[in-house]
């Protein structure tokens, strides 16, 4: 089928159009959550543990039934009184490359899932899991009145370290006496020995993933309603797709789906971590039928802090094998990971494994992977979800082998990275590239930085007394995700194209990008998409916005139903037209044949099909398609980023940052370039400030922006940012993912620029988040060890 746009406007794929919902938004005309109420609803308010790990032997909760507005106080006791079970989250993914199997394999050894309970009737594993939840008229009254719940509880030893997770107090003491979640390993370890054994030089370095908290712009928030008559629940609450959490929490309470209806509004940002299904979004929907009203809730940034599942927390010992010329000839990698008190997934440890090698020729790779149970927040995919992490531990493993063979890092990088005639290439964890020009990403990004000159740049900072580094980091990402979408494309005969898909927008631009894909192939423009998403009484499936998956999945059934509705369209235009059906082609957006003087848009069509029953079988142009598998593709690049470093003070300013990244083809430019500048951001305040931090006890020390480090405009400049591609025959939109190009890269580059600009004075390793005290402290001992005895 020919796939040209209508000519007075198309093509619209590759225009850097801007979004159709940024007016509507900026005007404060959004819907979200919080904005959302029903008719008589009631309010909701947690009673939330301050322990983080703590026997429950009491909860009284008589003196708050009785203040004024209260209407139910409900426990932990009372939901499983209800004859209802905890949510199973899923938490072993599906397999990368098969999704007939799991990520981790339980034969090998168990792999811990546990039921997570809305309110917690037995043991709290973290500080702020709820205990009881307050119904009140209002949500001041709610809150008064949770104070006044009393709760006893025996405290108990916690962990909160996941390196001594395994020697603490057993956190789910019968299905987990160690603390152990998940404990398997991957590769060939004779031949990753043996090939150790024969290196001329290993380097070998624990790196630490700090924890990480998702601070976006909107707090969690939902209302739920019961319907007595059809025995069904409604949920309005932002997340990052509504049919993964709304099959989660029908499973748990043994429901068809059909009874269970989620609605996503406008979302302020997610990030991965609203990927799944929250206690508070169980908690209100249950309370609805309990008090036979709808129940709202929304969180504080105090209890986001608390309870908003968190990224990272991963710490990692690596180690690489080189001869003598620098060519890397095997891969040790020991994870460990912390899951936090609940199983809720281990997404980025299966993630990790896979990418692990990203885009060199490394022939061998041994690893394990463990999950520890710790008195913290669960822990969920954070944007990247295991690729950031990944490439840390492997560029900054490169850095250090160069400085001791005495070898170029351009140089190493070279001889290291997979050349593409080598395509399509198997990697040591099985993923199979079929695409990724890796060499010549590198060559162009060292160019564009102008890498020869930094050595005068140096010159200069250093006359002002600063310290001046530059890092390179190459990366590839390993897009998976639930292996699950849906499209459902309808010609309506009023002149718009109705696309309902089952994934969802947490600010991505799908509204738009989506339009602009759907135009082209219909030879529309994309204002006469009207675009559908976030309600699973509108569209029965889907899954989600995640691991760059909405454009690649999304868009090839968009291409499929297409394919459909303009074969329905030429068949009824052949009719219309009193031609047959092969002389009719599709071309510029028009119907027409050689021996017929007319011509018909696909909305001609469709009015033609409205007004005639016999017309396509008196059914409108429409199509419905679905597909459950994985479509590969990695998106791929290269960042360079210098940084300046004051001696005196350790504080860090970065004056350059470029990368130039392969997202497949762009569809909307100007979007992707935004997705890869908030992933930079990000990188940034995860390798300097950002750092979730528990004492001893568990008690959380970062529970407001006041003690928890955001990055802020200063602390970068402006980007440059280039967009390549080596096409992938994987889809038919040659779409590979750039939601997390800028995140992938960021952490490695920056810390390969930090520690560039300290190995003069003998710095070698600095744990993230690289701040000011760390980078001074770090100086301070370098100097000391070089002055003489």
């Amino acid at each position: 089928m020919e796939r040209k746009p209508r000519a007075e406007g198309g093509p619209y794929i590759g225009r850097p159009m801007p979004r159709f919902e940024d007016l509507r938004l900026v005007r404060g005309a959004g819907k979200y959550s919080d904005d959302i109420s029903m008719t008589g609803q009631a309010y909701a308010a947690f009673v939330r543990t301050p322990h983080a790990h703590a026997v429950v032997k009491r909860v009284d909760v008589a003196a708050a039934q009785k203040m004024p507005g209260v209407i139910a106080v409900l426990t932990g006791a009372d939901y499983i009184a209800d004859g209802l079970k905890g949510a199973l989250q899923r938490a072993n993914p599906a397999g990368a490359i098969d999704i007939k199997v799991r990520a981790f394999d339980p034969a090998k050894r168990p792999v811990l899932e546990e039921e997570q309970y809305p309110l917690v009737a037995d043991r709290v594993r973290y500080p702020g899991e709820a205990v009881a939840m307050v119904i009140a008229e209002t949500r001041l009254a709610a809150r008064d009145a949770a104070e006044a719940v009393q709760v006893e509880y025996e405290v108990l030893p916690a962990a909160t370290d996941v390196r001594k997770a395994q020697r603490s107090e057993p956190i789910w003491p019968d299905a987990c006496p160690d603390n152990v979640a998940l404990d398997e390993t991957f590769g060939d370890v004779d031949a990753v020995r043996a090939a150790f054994d024969a290196a001329d030089l290993v380097v070998e370095q624990t790196f630490v993933n700090q924890r990480i908290a998702n601070c976006q712009m909107e707090p969690r928030s939902g209302v739920g309603s019961y319907d007595a008559v059809t025995d069904s629940y409604t949920l309005i609450s932002g997340n990052q797709g509504v049919h993964a959490p709304r099959m989660v929490l029908a499973e748990s309470w043994g429901l068809p789906l059909d009874k269970i209806r989620f609605i996503c509004p406008d979302v302020g940002g997610g990030f991965g971590l609203r990927n799944n299904l929250y206690p508070e979004q169980t908690s209100i929907l249950w309370a609805a039928k309990r008090v036979g009203r709808p129940v709202k809730w929304t969180n504080d940034r105090s209890e986001s802090f608390l309870t908003d599942y968190a990224g990272r927390d991963l710490v990692t010992t690596a180690s690489l094998a080189f001869t003598k010329d620098g060519r890397i000839t095997a891969y040790r990698v020991d994870h460990i990971g912390t899951c936090g008190g609940q199983t809720v997934t281990y997404v980025p440890l299966s993630n990790a494994y896979r990418v692990a090698t990203t885009v060199y020729d490394i022939p061998l790779m041994h690893m394990r992977c463990r999950s520890m149970m710790t008195n913290t927040v669960p822990t969920a995919p954070f944007r990247g979800a295991g690729r950031p992490e990944a490439t840390l531990v492997l560029e900054r493993l490169i850095d250090m082998a160069a400085e001791r063979l005495g070898m170029d890092r351009l140089r190493i990088r070279q001889v290291n990275v997979i050349p593409k005639k080598k395509l399509p290439y198997r990697t040591a964890s099985g993923l199979l590239y079929d695409s990724g020009d890796f060499a010549n990403n590198m060559k162009r990004m060292i160019e564009v930085s102008d890498w020869k000159g930094f050595t005068a740049r140096k010159r200069e900072s250093k006359k002002r007394g600063k310290l001046r580094g530059i890092g390179i980091s190459n990366y590839l990402e390993t897009p998976v995700g639930i292996p699950h979408e849906r499209v459902e494309v309808t010609v309506l005969p009023t002149g718009k194209v109705q696309l309902a898909v089952g994934t969802q927008s947490t600010g991505q631009g799908h509204e738009t990008s989506f339009a602009q894909v759907m135009a082209d192939l219909l030879g529309v423009r994309p204002e006469d998409i009207l675009f559908v998403c976030g309600d699973t009484s509108k569209i029965p499936s889907g899954s989600g916005t995640h691991s760059d998956r909405s454009m690649r999945l999304g868009g090839t059934l968009m291409f499929q139903a297409s394919e459909d509705v303009v074969a329905q369209a030429k068949a009824a235009s052949a009719a219309i037209l009193g031609v047959p059906e092969s002389d009719v082609s599709f071309s510029d957006g028009l119907f027409a044949a050689p021996n017929s003087n007319r011509r018909l848009t696909i909305f001609d069509v469709a009015q033609a099909v409205s007004e005639n029953s016999s017309l396509n079988g008196g059914k409108p142009l429409e199509s419905k398609k679905t597909f459950t598998g994985r479509i590969p593709a990695y998106p791929t690049g290269c960042a360079i980023c210098e940084v300046e470093i004051d001696p005196d003070t350790g504080a860090v300013n970065i004056p350059r940052y470029g990368s130039i990244d392969d997202a497949g083809q762009a569809i909307n430019p100007l979007i992707l370039h935004g997705q890869v500048h908030g992933g930079i951001v990000q990188g940034v305040g995860q390798a300097l400030v950002e750092n979730v931090q528990y004492d001893e006890q568990g008690q959380v020390l970062t529970g407001s922006f006041m003690d928890y480090g955001v990055p802020r405009a200063h602390m970068v400049p402006s980007f440059d940012i280039a967009l390549t591609e080596d096409p992938t025959k994987g889809n038919p939109l040659r779409v590979k993912g750039g939601g997390e190009a800028g995140i992938t890269p960021a952490l490695a580059v920056v810390m390969n620029a930090i520690m560039d600009a300290l190995k003069e004075l003998g710095v070698e390793h600095i744990d993230m988040p690289a701040t000011p005290a760390r980078i001074w402290g770090a100086i301070q001992e370098g100097r000391a060890a070089r002055r003489p005895a």
